[in-house]
């Protein structure tokens, strides 16, 4: 029963960890993009739209895995994107609040999978989502060992590996210290030549397209190809899981799992409904100690980015 916890814990906390890396970068430039789930359920459009387009070119052929995952992470990822540049456009180019932006895309997101993917043909799809769960060995009598780590689909090794080199990237790099400029003081960064619309536009997109890698992971590998239920409620876990790591993408992986154990953990205890939804709201529960935490410490790295969620406006430099 424990392995059997942790192991899903693992598995289902992949959906919190792109939300949060994609979020992490995004914030590291400045953006707070709370549409963040509006994002992930573009990501989950873009994948589902993909693969309906591949299957249908098939004409009845064989499924390639390789193929039919590399299409959805592709399409997922510029769909999601597509969240981030009208996110940067309206913040950035038309200086919109950073807030009601954000709210919007949630709305606008989420309803648009409700619009587009509820009269999907799904013909094909749990098929699919077969490529994504298969992992490096599969079988039911595995040792502790290979089901525990080695029994996962491409998404999670996926959504671990593109969280420790943000990690590194934002460490250890130029481009992260440009990256950090400019979230910290955007008019020394600017005066320093570098560019903050640029950085902006960017880091948004590309931590959108992150982000919309977790609603492809959340339909094809934990859904198993379903559409019946929409990512956009744990794509509000995803932006608590950025405080609870304090803004650190290496960080949200040990998050990640934590955050999925505690979501997870009604399913395994023998408690009333109402006790379940309550255990529900821990993860959230946990962030507010977190912060509580960090601002008592108030130590520099441990907080958010000082120009997070403000506009710059170069005439006022």
């Amino acid at each position: 029963m424990f392995w059997a916890f942790l192991r899903s814990s693992i598995r289902f906390s992949t959906v919190f960890l792109y939300g949060a890396t994609g979020e992490i970068i995004t914030e590291k430039s400045g953006h707070l993009n709370l549409g963040i789930p509006g994002i992930m359920c573009m990501g989950a459009i873009g994948g589902c739209l993909g693969i309906r387009s591949y299957l249908d070119g098939l004409n009845g052929g064989a499924i390639n895995g390789f193929s039919v995952v590399l299409v959805g992470i592709i399409c997922a990822f510029l769909f999601a994107m597509l969240g981030g540049l009208i996110f940067s456009f309206l913040t950035v180019t038309l200086r919109c609040n950073q807030n009601v932006t954000g709210l919007t895309i949630t709305t606008f997101g989420a309803g648009l999978m409700s619009f587009i993917l509820g009269s999907m043909d799904r013909t094909g799809f749990s098929d699919v989502s077969k490529a994504f769960t298969k992992g490096f060995v599969n079988g039911q009598n595995l040792d502790w060992f290979s089901n525990l780590f080695l029994n996962y689909g491409t998404l999670v090794y996926l959504a671990i590996i593109i969280a420790i080199i943000t990690a590194i990237v934002i460490k250890r790099t130029r481009v992260g210290l440009n990256l950090r400029a400019v979230g910290e003081n955007p008019a020394t960064a600017d005066a320093a030549g570098i560019s903050v619309g640029k950085y902006r536009y960017l880091a948004t997109m590309i931590g959108s397209g992150i982000a919309g890698l977790g609603g492809l992971f959340y339909i094809f590998d934990y859904l198993g190809g379903s559409l019946e239920y929409t990512v956009d409620t744990y794509g509000w876990i995803a932006v608590a899981l950025v405080i609870f790591s304090i803004w650190k993408p290496n960080w949200s992986i040990l998050g990640s799992i934590l955050f999925g154990a505690l979501y997870l953990a009604p399913n395994y205890l023998n408690v009333a409904f109402n006790q379940k939804e309550l255990i529900k709201l821990l993860p959230y529960l946990v962030t507010m100690v977190v912060l509580i935490i960090t601002s008592v410490i108030n130590r520099r790295e441990n907080q958010p980015p000082a120009a997070l969620g403000v506009s710059y406006f170069r005439e006022e430099r």
